[in-house]
């Protein structure tokens, strides 16, 4: 059995989704150091998850710091990066008369 989706049925189905906006509302650009600040604190978690797993094995304390700092940066750079991709594409495609 083949489902077989027509693009008109495809739109249709993609104007249904929920929107975050108001009607009326303008968008806005994303803050790039707060999406860095989060993108910080889920590399807090995401090493402190790794560091109390079960599969962790008993290390240094200064590699333990070493690794909570290398993934915060590295969760952080991600999320800023992600913000100014997000920002450049919008303000040329979405808002082009936005600057």
């Amino acid at each position: 059995m083949e489902i077989v989706v027509q693009p008109d049925e495809l739109l249709v189905s993609l104007s249904m989704l929920p929107s975050l906006f108001a009607a009326g509302e303008r968008g806005h650009a994303w803050s790039v150091p707060r999406a860095a600040a989060y993108g910080a604190a889920v590399g807090l978690v995401a090493a402190m998850f790794k560091m109390l797993g079960p599969l962790h094995t008993a290390g240094s304390t200064a590699l333990s710091i070493e690794e909570i700092a290398g993934a915060m940066l590295a969760f952080a750079l991600l999320c800023a990066g992600g913000a100014l991709v997000r920002n450049a594409i919008a303000r040329r495609y979405i808002w082009p008369g936005m600057r």
